[in-house]
């Protein structure tokens, strides 16, 4: 029997009921009154039912005994099959094209079963408009009708039930008989359908039982509640519909191929007659919000009496005798009807049954109390007798009031031997009891010996004599069994699931090893645990890194110091970086966990013992971090030179991301410890200041200035924390709280941080409490001093003058240190704040620069303005802030710093560092540029000359627009000064500029000035000229245009090379002869055509030749060396010339050879045997 679906009418189908049935016929009969089934197809067996049997044969006859036969057309194509196959869709579409009803209703029951739904048959055979007539001859008034007049289709069924044989028949006597046939089958089904809803109903009755069951399932977890086919169905359909609902269109295909037998589009695929539920997340929303219901329930059976069940011998007889009379034949046409009538409103009464144990069953669900008084429960009754509730609905035909009073009086015998306990009590008393108590089952009544007995068992395929075997023949009946099974299974399970997928068992492992009560079994688990993944990667050890984190808070700090710990030790030194990267994270991630004396001791030298001798960059990486943890949780003091130590030991690592590490947490942790302690601005950071000190002695040149580095950056990692400290323990610390109209923080107040631990936010707590604290440190600057500040005044009156002083003592041509102080003064002045900066740090330089007009002249006064001082003011203070008033203080203290080296005759480096520094940022380049112009038009040869000197710096930074408005012009002017001096000057700026320029029309104008600079008579004897434009060429040469090199350098090189050589001056002629010695070794490694060495390159060594061996002999050994390497390419590249045409094939075969051979090379090992092999011949 097909079962039927359990739930609740659908609202449609009962309005449907309601509705009267406008598609029928206006001639009815009285008989065909009686109320039907409602619309729809009540009686299809739904999805998760066996598939359907054929409703009609092929070769059903009528009732007359004519046979419906295939039409010659249908016949045709199917006999055409065999020449050339015709689709199923063609057939279909030809026998309902042909009115064969019948027929295609069969074909399409057989495609059903064969698996094989065909959408034209659904779609036809679903639609009870096709089974109708809407057009056509209406019958005449005088038209004499059968007795029970047309057939009409049944409400109740919508596919073959709805169809009208007599509409379509030929024969007006075939009427009676159709319907008969009809009605006979119609009848079957409903009863078939009665039979289902009984045992729905018997279900519901029992489901009512578990339902209070349901609620035990947490204090007995062994008892599963199996889920129904047709509840499976349902939910998918709901999850599907979710999934498709929020995007995941991914996970629904999938979703769908898994459940390839339900059809997702239709929710009349999960089963007739069932409501569509509202959707998950309506469900989740109102799970256990909805109160009990307090309506009186009343068990009620109902039945058909049998003597009213006439219809079944009635039509038996009728299909025996088909010759009745039309008279007998109408009369059982009438009491087939009348017998639907009642089947339909029995099934009605069947269906309200249904939907109200349904309504109580979802209220017993989700009440967690015992249900009220007035609610009549069916469970009590059915957990006394279970086999009563399959026997209600049978028994309820011949007495339907006993079996009601006997429900009842069941029930109520049973609430008072039961003394008034709620249910779900004694069902989890029972389930309690139930692993506990002996369970005896039936014996036959056999007479068999217990030997026969047990040989007949033996025939039964059972093992338990392996090991296995004997695990799955003892079934757990409680925790500790389940752990103890767990135990002795997963040592034995772990080596044979795959790596990938390992990481699935560690919820397992972990729980067994919590809840394991062998010390053993436990250290055994955590050992695999450890040991789970030969080289976890990055998310497999953070899966196990969180099992241990919940397992350390599962059991405690005692069994972590004694069962975790000890797995970590064992892994310090495994071969596998990846294990060892997990032993180093593990001490991270459980130190809250640990006792604060294992903190401080074991787990410390561990990892201090990993961090000095571990080789691999993200295992040392992964240590630091866990310091850093470590140094957070750590609260014994004598820790701390400790402490100090392990940050200087990993800031000198050699890997640049171990570096970061400590500055991203160790160094914010260790500075967050010192600063409890005190010792921030007390130990911490002047013991930093003693180690850059130390360094300072060795000499300028011997600075180390990776130490240097190393010590700076810890230094600009402190800051944050430095400034946390003074507003901490600021006067105004008391008066901080915070307001609804607390102003936000500018988000350029302060650096970005490296990591969140430097940010000052984090430190203090809020942003919100920083916001305030950071409005009254303002105030306090700039209205009512630092009097009582003692960790500001340490700031201002020993951090700021030790800092001042060994920048003053630090070589300004070493460009590295000079960038790190800038940075780090820029970091300091930007998080102390503007006021800050203007009124404490820009003070104590400028006293120290005494950059005074009465100075200007002292010849050894001004040694600081040689010092990095300069650049280090200019740019890590002067820099900090970029509005108007700070540029132009940037703006003078250069032009003041300019003039004052000029006039002093005092080196420019600490100006070129300056220079150089700020040139970096082109934000700066309109700023240098003006200081520049400063210098071009200053009333001072000395400023103007230095001005010159200062473009050759800023043009390689300058963007050529630039060069062309503002540099070139400036140097032009500065060209035609009238001090020779400042010609002399310009000259390595022009050069550069034609090494980094692209545009031709700048080049020439730079190429037109440096050639009158050699070829103007004024110059012929400038000796210094010559010398600038040598050291010029030979600088630039290598990098510029190769044709400005070709036609303009060497060419020039070799006159001043010639005419060096009638020289009457030798110191002057050896200087000449030295540039050019520089220059012709700089250029030599160039290309150089054939033609310019021939004319220019190779004469112009000759000359220098000559001149070396008067005045250098050790330098005319490597000019002849090199004269000869240039005459042996000139010779080389003539004879390659003339072989060319030959050379070309031959070169084309051997390099074509030459790429086999290296690529079959390139393929081997370095195994001798392997090499030998390439030799070897091809057999």
């Amino acid at each position: 029997m097909a079962s039927v679906n359990p739930f609740n009418l659908s609202d449609s189908e009962e309005e449907a009921e309601r509705r009267p049935n406008e598609s029928v016929d206006t001639q009815r009969s009285p008989s065909q009154g009686a109320p039907g089934p409602p619309p729809g197809n009540p009686f299809s067996s739904p999805a998760e039912a066996e598939p359907p049997t054929p409703l009609l044969s092929s070769n059903r006859t009528s009732p007359n005994g004519e046979g419906i036969s295939v039409s010659a057309p249908a016949t045709s194509a199917m006999a055409g099959s065999t020449e050339a196959r015709v689709s199923v869709d063609l057939i279909a579409a030809q026998l309902l094209r042909d009115q064969f009803i019948l027929t295609a209703l069969e074909f399409h029951t057989e495609l059903l079963e064969a698996g094989r739904e065909l959408p034209r048959l659904r779609d036809y055979f679903s639609n009870p408009g096709n089974f109708e007539r809407q057009g056509g001859t209406p019958p005449a008034k005088d038209q004499v009708l059968g007795p029970g007049g047309p057939l009409n289709r049944a409400g109740s069924i919508s596919t073959l039930d709805s169809l009208d044989f007599a509409r379509y028949s030929d024969d007006g006597n075939r009427e009676s008989d159709e319907r008969v046939a009809v009605l006979e089958f119609e009848l079957r089904k409903a009863k078939e359908t009665i039979q289902a809803l009984r045992a729905n109903l018997t279900q519901a009755a029992e489901s009512d039982v578990l339902s209070q069951e349901r609620k035990n399932l947490k204090s007995c977890p062994e008892i599963q509640e199996p889920i129904r086919q047709l509840e499976k169905r349902a939910l998918n359909f709901l999850v599907n519909e979710y999934l498709l609902k929020n995007g995941y269109k991914l996970s629904s295909i999938t979703f769908s191929d898994e459940n390839d037998d339900q059809d997702f589009e239709l929710w009349d695929d999960v089963g007739l007659n069932i409501p569509k539920p509202p959707g998950l997340l309506h469900l989740y929303r109102n799970c256990g919000n909805v109160p009990p219901s307090q309506r009186n329930m009343v068990d009620v059976s109902v039945a058909v009496d049998a003597s009213e069940l006439l219809g079944n011998c009635v039509a038996s007889e009728s299909s025996k005798k088909p010759g009745l009379s039309q008279q007998q034949q109408t009369e059982v046409v009438q009491e087939l009807e009348y017998q639907l009538g009642l089947l339909s409103s029995e099934k009605q009464s069947l269906a309200d049954q249904i939907k109200k144990l349904q309504s109580e069953i979802q209220t017993l669900k989700r009440t967690v109390s015992s249900p009220p008084p007035a609610t009549l429960d069916l469970s009590s009754q059915n957990s006394s007798h279970p086999s009563s509730s399959s026997n209600i609905i049978t028994s309820s035909t011949d007495s339907p009031s006993v079996d009601n009073s006997q429900t009842l009086e069941g029930r109520g015998v049973s609430e008072a031997g039961n003394g008034g306990d709620p249910p779900s009590k004694q069902k989890a008393s029972q389930l309690q009891s139930c692993n506990k108590t002996h369970v005896h089952f039936d014996q036959p009544n056999r007479k068999l010996s217990p030997a026969f007995q047990q040989a007949l068992l033996s025939f039964c395929r059972m093992c338990s004599d392996s090991r296995l075997g004997a695990e799955v023949s003892r079934i757990a009946d409680s925790e500790e069994s389940v752990m103890l099974m767990l135990g002795r299974c997963l040592p034995h399970i772990v080596p044979n699931v795959l790596l990938a997928k390992r990481e699935e068992l560690i919820p397992l492992i972990l729980c067994t090893a919590c809840l394991h009560p062998e010390p053993k079994e436990r250290d055994q688990l955590l050992h695999i645990l450890f040991n789970l993944i030969k080289r976890p990667d990055d998310e497999q050890r953070q899966m196990i890194l969180t099992g241990c984190v919940a397992f350390a808070r599962h059991v405690g700090p005692t069994r972590v110091e004694a069962e975790l710990l000890p797995q970590c030790w064992e892994q310090i030194n495994h071969k596998y970086p990846e294990r060892r990267l997990l032993v180093a994270e593990s001490c991270g991630a459980l130190a809250p966990y640990l006792p604060k004396e294992i903190r401080s001791s074991l787990v410390l030298s561990m990892l201090q013992q990993m961090l000095a001798e571990d080789k691999a960059d993200m295992v040392r990486e992964a240590v630091v971090k866990s310091l850093g943890i470590i140094m957070g949780y750590i609260d014994d003091a004598d820790k701390y030179p400790q402490g100090f130590e392990l940050m200087l030991l990993s800031l000198g690592d050699p890997s640049e991301r171990v570096v970061n590490a400590v500055h991203q947490v160790f160094i914010p942790a260790f500075s967050a410890w010192s600063t409890e302690l005190g010792n921030l601005h007390v130990a911490l950071i002047p013991s930093l200041l003693t180690r850059i000190e130390k360094l300072l002695p060795q000499g300028e040149h011997g600075l180390d200035e990776h130490k240097l580095h190393i010590f700076l950056s810890a230094l600009q990692s402190l800051i944050p924390p430095l400034f946390a400290l003074v507003l901490q323990n600021a006067p105004f610390t008391s008066r901080a709280a915070v307001h609804a109209d607390t102003p936000a923080i500018e988000v350029t107040r302060f650096p970005r941080p490296a990591s969140p631990l430097q940010d000052i936010a984090t430190i203090i707590g809020s942003r919100e409490v920083l916001s305030v604290l950071l409005q009254l440190y303002d105030h306090q600057l700039e209205l009512e001093g630092t009097t009582g500040w003692d960790s500001l005044l340490w700031v201002v009156n020993q951090l700021l003058p030790q800092l001042i002083e060994i920048v003053g003592r630090i070589n300004v041509t070493s460009s590295t240190c000079v960038h790190e102080f800038s940075r780090f003064f820029w970091r300091l002045c930007r998080t102390f704040g503007k006021i800050f900066t203007n009124t404490k740090v820009k003070p104590q330089f400028q006293e120290i620069l005494r950059l005074s007009e009465e100075n200007v002249d002292a010849s050894a006064g001004n040694g600081i303005l040689t010092k990095a001082t300069v650049p280090i003011y200019a740019t890590g203070v002067l820099t900090c802030y970029n509005q108007e008033e700070d540029r132009k203080l940037l703006v003078g203290f250069l032009e003041d710093v300019m003039t004052t080296l000029s006039l002093s005759h005092a080196p420019l480096d600490s100006l070129k560092a300056s220079f150089v520094e700020l040139g970096a940022n082109p934000a700066y380049h309109e700023l240098l540029l003006t200081v520049l112009w400063y210098g071009v038009v200053h009333t001072s040869a000395l400023v103007r000359c230095t001005a010159a000197r200062m473009f050759e710096l800023l043009v390689k930074g300058v963007n050529e627009t630039l060069v062309a408005q503002r540099v070139v012009p400036a140097l032009i002017t500065l060209s035609s000064d009238p001090e020779i001096s400042v010609r002399i000057s310009t000259i390595p700026a022009f050069g550069t500029i034609m090494e980094t320029v692209t545009q031709k029309e700048l080049q020439e104008r730079v190429k037109m000035q440096l050639a009158s600079f050699l070829e103007d008579p004024q110059y012929q004897d400038q000796h210094s000229l010559h010398i600038e434009i040598i050291r010029t060429f030979g600088r630039v040469g290598p990098n510029a245009e190769p044709r400005f090199r070709d036609e303009f350098v060497l060419p020039h090189l070799h006159k001043l090379a010639l005419a060096n050589n009638s020289h009457a001056v030798e110191s002057k002629r050896i200087d000449i002869a030295t540039q050019l010695f520089e220059a012709y070794s700089a250029l030599s490694c160039c290309f150089i055509s054939e033609e310019v060495m021939v004319n220019h390159f190779l004469p112009g060594l000759r000359c220098l030749h000559a001149d070396m061996e008067q005045l250098s002999p050790e330098h005319e050994v490597i000019l002849s060396s090199m004269i000869k390497e240039c005459e042996i390419k000139v010779e080389n590249r003539g004879m390659s010339d003339a072989q060319g045409s030959i050379s070309i094939a031959s070169s084309l075969v051997g390099e074509d050879a030459k790429t086999k051979f290296l690529s079959k090379m390139g393929q081997l090992t370095t195994s001798g045997a392997m090499l030998a092999n390439v030799f070897q011949r091809k057999k």
